[in-house]
This record gives C-alpha cells, sequence and structure tokens, in this order.
C-alpha cells in the first residue's frame, strides 16, 4: 500500500521501470508523462538497478519510515499502563497522563498507535465503537461565571433491586423483559455553568415542567452558595422548558433570561451535553450497583468530586471551583 501522498502505487511504478529500462524512454519524458519529478522517477529506477534481477517488483513497494533506532521511546511498561488505564477507567488523554506522569500528548501518540478509538466513538458502558464524532468549529466559553448556564434533562434507566445486568449478566435479566411492571427511569436535571463548568444535579421521576421549576430554584441557590448569579439560562426547546408557565417564572424569580437552542441543533447546548456523557460514564455506569437507592446515593458525593477535585481538560487540567473567587 502506498503512502498517502504518493504520486504512483507499485503498478506505476513498475510502468516507469518498463518505459525507462525496457523502452529506453529518457528518464524526463517519462517522469514528465507520468506526473512525477526527475528526481522521483530516479529514485525508483536506481532503487530497482540496485536490486538487480532477482529483486522483483517488491523492491517498488514502500519501505517503512519507522527509524531503525528510537532511544527516547515511551518504555513498554508505561505504555501497558496506559491502555490499561485507558481499557478500565475509559478517560482521555489529560486525565491518564496526570495519573502516571506522562506528557498528555505522549498518551495520545500511544493510544493512536494502538488504534484505541476516541471516547467520543465509543459506548460510555462497554467501551465498544459505536458511532462517528462529530465536532463543531466554534468554540466559546463565556467570560464570568453566571453569564450563561446551561440546562437539560439525562433519562438513566433504574436498577431493579438485587442489580441489574452489568451485576447479573445478561442472561440472568432477561426476565424483566416480559414483566408487566415496567422498572421505568430517573430524570437527571442537570446545569453547567459555561465559564466555570460548575455543575448540580437531581435525580427526579418525570420532567414536567413544575419538576424543572423546583430543580432551577434549587440549582440557582446551589450556584449562589458558590458566588454566582445566574443571568441567562439556555436550554433546549422542550415543552418544559420553552411552554411551562412554571419554569418561566422560576426563570423570573431568579433574575435572569431565558434562550434556546436553535432546533435540532443540540451542540449549541454542548457545554451541558458533555456533562451528561461524564455523568454516564462516572456515575451512572462507572460500577455495577446493587439497587438503585445506591447509585442515587452516590450522585451527590460524585458532584462534589466533579466540582472541588475532577480535573477539566477545558480548564487546564483544574477543577471548576478553581475559576470561582
Amino acid at each position: 500500500m502506498p503512502h498517502a501522498n504518493a504520486r504512483l502505487n507499485p503498478r506505476g511504478r513498475l510502468l516507469l521501470i518498463e518505459r525507462v529500462i525496457d523502452q529506453h524512454w529518457p528518464v524526463a519524458h517519462a517522469a514528465k508523462a507520468m506526473g512525477i519529478s526527475r528526481q522521483c522517477a530516479h529514485r525508483w529506477i536506481n532503487r530497482y538497478r540496485e536490486a538487480g534481477p532477482d529483486g522483483g517488483v517488491d523492491v517498488l513497494r514502500d519501505r517503512s519510515s519507522r527509524p531503525h533506532h528510537m532511544p527516547h521511546q515511551t518504555p513498554p511498561e508505561v505504555e501497558e499502563k496506559v491502555l490499561t488505564l485507558r481499557r478500565e477507567k475509559r478517560r482521555g488523554q489529560d486525565w491518564i497522563g496526570a495519573e502516571l506522569d506522562v506528557a498528555p500528548r505522549t498518551v495520545s501518540r500511544i493510544l493512536r498507535r494502538n488504534d484505541v478509538p476516541y471516547l467520543a466513538e465509543c459506548d460510555p458502558m462497554t467501551g465498544e465503537v459505536i458511532r462517528a464524532s462529530k465536532t463543531t468549529a466554534v468554540r466559546y466559553e463565556r467570560e464570568r461565571p453566571g453569564e450563561l448556564v446551561h440546562v437539560d434533562v439525562k433519562k438513566v434507566g433504574r436498577i431493579p433491586d438485587g442489580g441489574g445486568w452489568r451485576a447479573l449478566g445478561r442472561a440472568a435479566t432477561s426476565e424483566h423483559r416480559h414483566k408487566k411492571t415496567k422498572i421505568g427511569y430517573d430524570y437527571i436535571h442537570s446545569m453547567v455553568d459555561d465559564h466555570s463548568r460548575l455543575a448540580y444535579s437531581e435525580a427526579h421521576d418525570d420532567e414536567k415542567g413544575a419538576t424543572c421549576a423546583g430543580f432551577l430554584i434549587r440549582a440557582a441557590a446551589y450556584f449562589a452558595t458558590h458566588g454566582v448569579a445566574i443571568e441567562r439560562v439556555l436550554s433546549d426547546n422542550h415543552f418544559s422548558y420553552r411552554k411551562s408557565a412554571d419554569f418561566i417564572e422560576a426563570v423570573a424569580a431568579i433574575g435572569a433570561r431565558q434562550k434556546f437552542i436553535k432546533p435540532h441543533c443540540p451542540w449549541q447546548n454542548g457545554k451541558v451535553e458533555r456533562y451528561n456523557r461524564t455523568l454516564a460514564a462516572e456515575w451512572a455506569y462507572v460500577r455495577a450497583y446493587a439497587t438503585n437507592q445506591d447509585r442515587l446515593d452516590a450522585l451527590a458525593p460524585w458532584i462534589e468530586h466533579y466540582n472541588t477535585q475532577r480535573r477539566h481538560t477545558a480548564l487546564g487540567g483544574q477543577p471548576p471551583t478553581s475559576r470561582l473567587s
């Protein structure tokens, strides 16, 4: 297989050899006819001649550009630790690099060298590649805390008593699919500050307007304890946000203005959407919980860890509270 920028594949190089050696074309004419430089043509001709009659077509294939000796390559034991952490924790290069005291760029090279897929392409529960990622070209960030907050709701399937399929396996939990009483969902309401990434979440039984309004009031109170006054609230166009009188009154009660993203453009609410993915990977599905209540009890401690200790890539490896005065 030729290099990505090669003008000729092995068949084209053999044709070049035939024209110059067998048909006695001038090298300059053969190179011009095939759209390559004379230097490139001479390189392949000389390589063919040096190999002799026994060289065959194999000498016209690309040689590896890998150096013969790499004294500064990362030791194999460090590389194995990087791959193990990625496989077990499903975290990015910045987190892994800080854990192992290795440069994040080095971690990235190790992951790419071993064909490890990007986290955005993987299922957060299993690590299996399930999607192709789409990134936006324009990235923004507000200048001060509270200038804009993102709100959203994520549905998480409840865990049956005794544990779900992650604890017992698929076969042991297949009977739940045939029960008339459905297990249902927890609705995780979340708010994320655009500047500092300070976050707050609560679990509820629904995403109705009154529930969203109550969450907004409590979230604003939580932000106030960190010295953050909310100015604008950004959300998607869900009925509970756009049409609910309770939610509209709650926005006015905290002294903020309401904003909506463009329909069918969830990346405009990307701060909280990305937080939802982190929430799922590091709290909801990070381990096998015995009961649903066990998982709910772990939510508040995880949020405290997220805000005060967890390293955030967009904040230079610092937690959200590092941006609060």
